[in-house]
């Protein structure tokens, strides 16, 4: 099985089983919260973990692990460039898009490399 395949299908239940979660709780909003993004990280440690063993497996999560901490800054800041300043959408997240790569490189560079 290709990697590819294996992605789509753990990739696939995985969705549906966090959608499911993310339904059962108001505001149905965490639906999205619990979608794709969880599902893809998964599949790619597992399939990271039966090709390459766990030592890369522990590698990759802690790449993701800074990715997200630069994506809660970038989050923070779009928020307040939305709800202080009045930018509009595409502004704001334009504007804070350095930030997340900054953050997610920085800390690669420091704890990862």
């Amino acid at each position: 099985m290709s990697d590819s395949i294996a992605r789509v299908l753990i990739g696939g239940l995985v969705v549906s089983a966090f959608a499911t979660v993310g339904g059962l709780f108001k505001p149905t909003s965490f639906a999205g919260l619990f979608g794709a993004a969880p599902s893809v990280a998964l599949a790619t440690l597992a399939l990271a973990i039966s090709k390459d063993g766990k030592v890369y497996a522990g590698t990759e999560c802690r790449s993701m692990m800074a990715g997200a901490v630069g994506l809660f800054l970038y989050s923070i800041l779009v928020s307040q460039l939305l709800g202080r300043f009045r930018l509009s959408a595409l502004k704001a997240t334009l504007c804070a898009m350095p930030l997340w790569f900054l953050t997610a490189f920085g800390l690669w560079r420091i704890f990862l490399r």
